[in-house]
């Protein structure tokens, strides 16, 4: 009886089609969904009933016209029907595979899809041909007139998918890019399809663009072929100074940003002089697209700074003319001629004090000049005075895991040592001079004159305390100090340790 079943299950292919069914399901459902196991489920499943098929004298790629028997025919017709679905399925399985190996799904959507339906559409014929014996060159020629007619009905559609594959073939740009169309639009794109392309602008808003209107329009990659990209920025300066010297101070500028590449170097050239104006134009380079506003930003309030502190002032454009009043400049020199005076005026921490106040915090602060490369505080010293930056540029540095790590850069106005004055903690990095630096010292005695009469300093003292604790720990992500550190808890602390009264408690 067992040896009659065995022959039953060799002899009758639908009995080991539908074995082979039942196997190839279960193991994709043990396995998983993953793509490669699939792909390989696939290939088996494709082989093993090739082999069956071939066994039985079933040819799947060409017409069976001498059976007469019709349940044959139908089993016969049936397989073969599988197994052009099947091959289909192994081709579009390979196609898929193929692009995420290459970790490009979303970008080759619209070539996967081409490809996939003409896999499909040769399936389709094969099966028409091989299983239903029909002529297919007569299909085809039947076909067309309607062709015609659907194309003419779909021609803004066939312009757009036409267009698309002629896009994705040149491959002008890719999932990813910054681009810029005629007109000023500029846009990320995320994703391509048949008919269109989406963008996300700026603000953030999804802009789909038809992919005819995109073949035809003149566009930028700002992405391409560097991921880097490149910015410049012209400034006018009042000829008050020689060439030489405001390119200089523009090359600092450059070294004061934190936002630029260092490689390849920024540059800062003249570009243009007259009896108005001496013109800079700086270059440099970011990271990406995205990073160009922050850059230029930041390289604006730095380009004021630096101006500001080395006596630079800047120019009307070139198509306004403005008549400087030298007067009022001169009174103000005259009523305020100290530098320690016009350099609390410049910080916005101290520019709300009164003149008074300005005095007699001027009249106290200390002066001090350190060479390029010099060392001006050490990580782990304690200072008892706040330092204030006239002029150059300074590089707070710290070696973690034997490698000297940049924290942040000192400019004109920036303020350091305030981690030992208002808190009685040991400064985090070493401060580097990079150029030749101007330092104003303001003691903790002097500071704390000033507090007592101004307890709202303990609250902004505070938060900048806090704020450059958070940045060195989201770029080192090692100090303990800044861990859970709270603006309110610093300005108690403040107010405790320098003997300043709550606010709860002021008359």
């Amino acid at each position: 009886m067992k040896y009659v079943m065995i022959d039953q299950v060799l002899s009758n292919p639908a009995l080991q089609f539908s074995i082979l069914v039942l196997v190839t399901v279960g193991v994709r459902v043990v396995l998983g969904r993953n793509p490669t196991i699939r792909f390989i489920v696939s290939v088996c499943f494709f082989a093993l009933l090739t082999a069956t098929l071939l066994s039985h004298d079933i040819a799947p790629y060409s017409p069976d016209l001498g059976d007469n028997v019709l349940s044959r025919r139908i089993t016969t017709g049936f397989l073969k029907a599988v197994w052009w679905i099947g091959a289909a399925v192994v081709l579009v399985s390979a196609v898929r595979l193929f692009l995420i190996f290459e970790n490009k799904p979303r970008e080759g959507r619209l070539a996967q899809d081409l490809v996939i339906g003409v896999i499909y559409l040769g399936a389709g014929l094969a099966l028409i041909a091989n299983v239903f014996s029909l002529p297919v060159g007569t299909l085809i020629a039947t076909s067309g007139a309607f062709a015609i007619v659907l194309g003419l009905a779909l021609q803004s559609t066939l312009n757009d998918v036409f267009s698309g594959i002629a896009l994705n073939l040149g491959r002008p740009y890719a999932v990813g890019d910054w681009i810029v169309l005629e007109g000023g639009f500029q846009g990320r794109v995320v994703e391509t399809n048949w008919r269109s392309t989406h963008l996300i602008n700026g603000t953030d808003d999804l802009v789909v663009l038809p992919n005819s209107t995109l073949a035809k329009a003149r566009l930028v990659n700002l992405t391409r072929p560097e991921e880097t990209h490149g910015v410049s920025i012209t400034v006018r300066f009042l000829p008050t100074r020689t060439p030489a010297a405001i390119e200089e101070t523009m090359r600092t500028v450059l070294l004061s940003s934190f936002a630029i590449l260092k490689t390849p170097p920024p540059s800062a050239l003249v570009v243009g002089i007259d009896s108005h104006a001496v013109e800079i134009e700086l270059t440099f380079r970011v990271r990406g697209f995205s990073a160009a506003g922050a850059a230029k930003s930041e390289l604006y309030d730095l380009i004021y700074r630096h101006a500001r502190a080395n006596g630079l002032k800047l120019a009307a454009p070139r198509d306004v003319t403005v008549q400087h009043s030298e007067a009022s400049v001169e009174a103000q020199s005259v009523k305020h001629p100290g530098t320690p005076w016009r350099l609390l005026e410049s910080i916005p921490l101290f520019a709300t004090l009164t003149d008074d106040e300005k005095d007699a915090l001027a009249s106290s602060m200390t002066r001090h000049t350190y060479q390029k490369g010099s060392v001006i505080t050490s990580q782990g010293s304690k200072l008892s005075s706040l330092m204030i930056m006239r002029t150059g540029v300074a590089a707070l540095q710290r070696l973690e895991n034997g490698h000297m790590v940049e924290l942040a850069r000192l400019s004109p106005g920036d303020l350091f040592g305030e981690r030992g004055v208002l808190v009685d903690a040991a400064e985090a990095a070493d401060t580097t001079a990079l150029t030749f630096v101007v330092i104003y010292e303001i003691t903790k005695e002097d500071l704390a004159a000033v507090m007592r009469d101004r307890p709202a300093l303990a609250e902004e003292l505070g938060t900048l305390l806090s704020r450059r604790m958070e940045d060195e720990e989201h770029l080192s992500n090692a100090s303990s100090l800044s861990h859970g550190t709270h603006p309110d808890t610093l300005a108690t602390r403040i107010r405790r340790l320098f003997g300043i009264p709550q606010e709860t408690d002021l008359p």
